[in-house]
């Protein structure tokens, strides 16, 4: 009779342990693009992007110009050339368009470590800022709302202000919503 007592309790223990653990549980979420979007800081970041955007498209426009005035001077020169200077020239020509199409190639990787490097202060700001709103208000758990394109976050309930409250540690306010709208 002694065991089946003992084990009860030990059973209504684990009980009482999994419900009072299970209360502890916090979770929110947020959008890290839609606080990101408010800081200050994009605006700047914007234009810098679309300058370096604008001076890696120059760049390419120089060497494609280049290339092709090379390949004119070729095609009007190609009759009066002898069988070896023509596939001598048709070889630059080759290596030169492969080159291009490189810089091309590494323009668009510049392009995307050069906006990292842009967005990387201000999403190491905003990390922080989760961070400490979710320590202060004891959340245990912080889903994104959306991972790209695809949505991490099935179901919540609205009245979740997680974002507000990192908004306000951050000094930003939320936009208002457009009259007429459902939040």
């Amino acid at each position: 009779m002694n065991k089946v007592k003992v084990i009860l309790s030990a059973v209504a223990l684990l009980f009482v342990g999994f419900a009072a653990q299970a209360q502890e549980v916090k979770i929110g979420y947020t959008s890290v693009e839609f606080i990101m979007d408010l800081m200050p800081e994009m605006e700047q970041i914007g234009a810098d992007i679309k300058d370096y955007e604008t001076q890696l498209q120059t760049n390419i426009q120089t060497k494609v110009a280049d290339f092709q005035r090379q390949v004119q001077a070729y095609q009007q020169a190609a009759t009066t050339m002898t069988d070896e200077a023509r596939a001598t020239k048709e070889q630059e020509l080759g290596k030169l368009e492969q080159d291009v199409q490189k810089y091309q190639q590494d323009a668009q990787v510049s392009y995307q470590r050069k906006l990292g490097e842009l967005l990387q202060p201000v999403q190491t700001k905003v990390i922080n800022a989760i961070n400490a709103v979710a320590a202060e208000n004891n959340y245990t758990h912080i889903f994104a709302e959306t991972a790209g394109q695809s949505p991490i976050l099935l179901y919540t309930k609205e009245d979740d202000k997680f974002t507000e409250l990192v908004l306000a540690k951050l000094g930003l306010k939320m936009p208002e919503a457009p009259a007429g709208t459902n939040q």
